[in-house]
């Protein structure tokens, strides 16, 4: 793939991230949540009459060129050659998320995510999830909770299966209620190999990404998110203060302009909002 096709510093102006490239946990912290704070999770590219393709170069078009974002096989995908090209060490893996619709996990090859292996140690890397996603590349080789802010994670192995969990928006230590994320393992995988599970999720009942057109993007001390015609605004807890969220209703005619002043998308064709009940998979994973 040419530098023509993808440029690594255009992209990494589009993430707003002007510092060292050198190969560094520094670097990778600062790109990981640069990301998540330029690029939104989001699926409306389904919604909008078109369709999802993994080739890279139209990935890298349409996230760096067109400032859109995309779900985890486009926004993982590309993130793990912006990382290669930057000199880190990634291994492409599989993961199956555990539906808060439904209750049940996914397919294999439902989620792509990244790990980068740095010094000898292993960091999983996640910049193509929702909103209980984490902000900054967490520890494979620690057992116990990983504190984010007011959050904390874990990663669990049971049988061969890593688990991602986490306590929701709070903290009560190690005991405290740990609900399950997405489970994975960490055969090196490669994009195509996920291929059939994009095209599933552009076409699926049992997919929230056919079900529900969605943008969401992690802010500075909160998230934003649109669903069908609601805007959700969720303000994180700072010393004294509580987790705090809002939901708006939306007009269809508020809606492109709420994308474009909220997120940065505008659409090439119309969008049809739609949120509608995400069927149980009738097969337990």
């Amino acid at each position: 793939m040419s530098s023509v096709d993808m440029d690594l510093k255009k992209y990494l102006s589009r993430i707003g991230y002007a510092g060292p490239v050198e190969p560094s946990l520094d670097v990778l912290r600062a790109v990981h949540i640069r990301h998540l704070l330029s690029v939104p999770f989001e699926d409306l590219t389904i919604h909008s009459g078109g369709r999802v393709r993994l080739e890279p170069p139209l990935l890298f078009d349409k996230i760096v060129n067109q400032r859109r974002g995309g779900f985890c096989c486009e926004n993982n995908g590309l993130f793990s050659w912006l990382l290669i090209n930057m000199g880190f060490q990634v291994t492409v893996v599989s993961g199956q998320v555990m539906s808060k619709n439904t209750g049940r996990y996914g397919p294999p090859f439902d989620h792509l995510i990244n790990m980068v292996t740095l010094d000898g140690r292993r960091w999983l890397c996640d910049v193509g999830f929702g909103s209980s996603g984490f902000s900054t590349p967490l520890s494979l080789d620690i057992n116990g909770p990983q504190e984010q802010g007011h959050r904390v994670y874990r990663i669990r192995e049971d049988k061969g299966m890593l688990f991602l969990e986490w306590q929701g928006e709070e903290n009560k230590g190690p005991d405290g209620n740990w609900a399950e994320i997405y489970k994975f393992t960490l055969e090196p995988r490669c994009l195509e190999d996920f291929v059939e599970m994009c095209q599933y999720h552009q076409s699926s009942p049992y997919s929230i990404f056919f079900c529900k057109s969605l943008c969401t993007m992690l802010k500075p001390g909160g998230r934003l998110t649109y669903i069908g015609h609601r805007l959700t605004t969720t303000t994180y807890p700072t010393d004294g203060t509580e987790l705090e969220t809002t939901t708006r209703e939306l007009k269809d005619e508020e809606i492109p302009g709420i994308l474009a002043e909220q997120f940065g998308i505008v659409l090439n064709s119309p969008l049809i909002p739609k949120d509608e009940t995400v069927t149980p998979v009738p097969v337990m994973y």
